[in-house]
């Protein structure tokens, strides 16, 4: 960490072309920890002409899938031998529990790569029955799309990087990863594992920089095939932009404002724990957070007191230490973001039950905050804040629909979760509800062989899954005449 190897590209750990570089600090402490170099459009190319001469001279499209496969196998064993390094690097880097970052985050990357790598040698096209005159053999090739840019966020940095690269590869495709600036750290480890892997120079390049510079010179390289981004709507909507100028491929994951509905015969118990872990756990600083409690009035007040509890219990500190279950939000910059939110909400009639202000200590710490008195208009519930802040309301007898209205009045629709013992309610409620994924009686489900992802502005296209491999292949349809 104190000396990060620089940029990685075409198999090699070379100097940015420029002096700039930018500091690592941890948000824990709000102290400097290391420092690296910011990338610009000049050490972009390079990485895309690398990564395009690996797609090109079949180094890696023309290696056997078994052999590509392997690779990627032998990629995820390397990261398992590495993995109390990486979650200490994520840790430092970004601030998350070190339990969370070693159970969930990097042990999610190191399954995702192994489940991503069973695709390498499963992905085909299909013969087809066609009605044209005459005797023909109809086929579809799926074929690799070439060289893919991936663009990192910062909260859960490894195992998105992963859920990227992880799918490219698999796919036949090369890659050039620009990760976060402000936790680069642990991409730049990775680099090191793929070099010891073995892969062939090229096929995995990574550029540290500056959205604004390195991103954006990524997503308008003409070599480039397919973005893949990861991050807020606002930046995604830019790179569509951008994007269409060369009609590259992209796939967007991007915000979400998730209801979390709790039924009056709900195992209240477990939809509480649920509801406080689903928004505070990585500090709020996830997608999928369950960010708006919609709860029946009959249980209302059981349900909120219950998370308020939890929220109140939960020990928020450095993440190196174990008893640590909350850390610090990623940067000053993200704390004042959730402070501002939290006034806007008071400023506009919503009422604090707990947290709510900055924690007084070194780093960049806020308390798990609960509102109520909460309206569908108010900032709070209509935006995204990326920080632990919970907006509760009420519901009473209503219809499923109307309850489905309220649930789907945002304009992301990224995940949603529903608590009810009734199966009827349940079948029906996931009908209604506009979201890319819901869950049922269930804290989380994510998992590589699901499809993630979001209707409205919560992204385009599909992650994980197989449909986050084919994201990453074009269809070719071969028609070959047989005569009559």
């Amino acid at each position: 960490m104190a000396r990060p190897p620089g940029l990685l590209i075409g198999g090699e750990w070379v100097a940015a072309q420029g002096s700039d570089a930018a500091e690592v600090i941890n948000p824990a402490t709000g102290r400097i920890v290391s420092r690296i170099s910011l990338g610009g459009e000049a050490d972009i190319d390079r990485a895309v002409c690398a990564a395009r001469l690996a797609f090109d001279d079949g180094r890696w499209t023309k290696m056997r899938p078994a052999v590509r496969a392997k690779l990627l196998h032998k990629l995820a064993d390397l990261m398992e031998q590495a993995a109390d390094d990486l979650a200490l690097i994520e840790t430092l880097d970004n601030g998350m529990p070190f339990g969370f970052a070693r159970n969930l985050n990097v042990q999610g990357a190191i399954e995702g790569l192994r489940y991503q790598a069973g695709w390498v040698t499963k992905l085909n096209g299909e013969t087809r029955n066609v009605s044209l005159p005459g005797e023909w053999h109809t086929y579809t090739l799926r074929e690799p799309l070439g060289v893919a840019g991936l663009i990192v966020p910062w909260n859960v940095p490894l195992a998105i990087t992963l859920g990227k690269i992880g799918p490219a590869l698999a796919a036949g495709c090369t890659v050039v990863l620009k990760p976060a600036e402000q936790t680069s750290l642990s991409a730049l480890k990775l680099g090191q594992l793929v070099q010891e892997a073995g892969f062939p120079p090229g096929v995995i390049n990574i550029v540290t920089g500056l959205g604004t510079s390195a991103g954006a010179a990524l997503v308008a390289h003409p070599g480039i095939d397919k973005i893949s981004f990861t991050g807020s709507t606002d930046v995604g909507k830019k790179i569509l932009a951008s994007a269409a100028q060369t009609m590259k491929r992209v796939s967007l994951e991007l915000g979400g404002k998730s209801p979390v509905i709790i039924f009056p015969d709900a195992d209240l118990d477990l939809a509480v724990e649920a509801a406080a872990m689903g928004i505070f756990s990585n500090t709020g600083q996830v997608c999928a957070a369950g960010s708006r409690l919609f709860v029946h009035r009959a249980v209302f007040d059981r349900v909120v007191a219950g998370v308020e509890m939890r929220a109140r219990a939960l020990r928020v500190g450095p993440g190196i230490e174990p008893e640590t279950q909350i850390g610090p939000v990623v940067s000053e910059i993200q704390q004042s973001r959730v402070l501002d939110y939290v006034r806007k909400g008071v400023e506009q009639g919503a009422e604090i039950l707990t947290g709510g202000r900055k924690i007084d200590r070194a780093g960049y710490f806020v308390e798990p905050t609960i509102f109520v008195q909460t309206r569908p208009e108010m900032s709070i519930m209509r935006e995204e804040i990326f920080g632990p802040v919970l907006c509760a309301m009420p519901f009473d007898d209503e219809t499923l629909d109307e309850i489905a209205l309220k649930a789907n009045d945002t304009m992301y629709g990224l995940s949603a979760s529903v608590w009810t013992r009734d199966l009827q309610t349940a079948h029906k409620m996931v009908r209604r509800i506009k979201s890319g994924t819901v869950r049922v009686n269930a804290a989380a489900s994510m998992d590589p062989a699901m499809p993630f992802g979001g209707y409205k502005q919560s992204g385009i296209g599909r992650e994980q899954g197989r449909e986050g491999v084919e994201a990453f292949t074009e269809i070719k349809s071969v028609a070959v005449n047989l005569g009559r």
